[in-house]
């Protein structure tokens, strides 16, 4: 599929933004790897192929295994894979990214305040909406997956 616009130079002040936004992220105090699992599991979920690429190659260079990638999709059958605290973000992240037909159960929600604070839940909140705007804007205007370089290694990143 060919791109359709190139959203970071059509609009560079909104990417401008949504970078500013991840930055907060990245400065909240979540584990990296468990952000990136997050963004991962959104991705799959929206079927966004630049953001699988891209966070699949973070993951790794960030030392993720194989084998938790490999089953991400399959989390709740793996559960020995993720720690307590992983299961109730992919949850969580789950129910905000599905929230038109979840309504975010309270289930789900006494998982994730069992696992993280006030602000913690916010900020893995705000996360899972960066994620699924950038799976949004990557899906609507067919960002080309595979040319991804993790940072470090010249390439651009969200």
């Amino acid at each position: 599929m060919a791109i359709r616009i190139n959203y970071a130079k059509a609009a560079p002040g909104a990417v401008h933004a949504m970078r500013g936004l991840e930055e907060y992220i990245h400065k909240s105090g979540l584990e990296p790897s468990l952000l990136e699992l997050v963004k991962m599991r959104a991705s799959q979920i929206n079927g966004c192929a630049f953001c699988l690429d891209m966070h699949s190659k973070d993951a790794r260079a960030a030392g993720e295994t194989e084998q938790r990638l490999y089953l991400l999709n399959a989390w709740r059958e793996a559960e020995q894979f993720y720690t307590e605290r992983e299961r109730a973000a992919l949850a969580w992240t789950e129910a905000l990214t599905l929230v038109s037909e979840t309504e975010v159960p309270d289930e789900v929600y006494s998982e994730a305040r069992q696992q993280f604070d006030e602000q913690e839940l916010v900020n893995l909140s705000v996360a899972i909406i960066a994620i699924n705007g950038w799976n949004r804007l990557s899906v609507a205007f067919r960002a080309e997956a595979g040319t991804y370089q993790p940072r470090g290694t010249g390439g651009q990143h969200e």
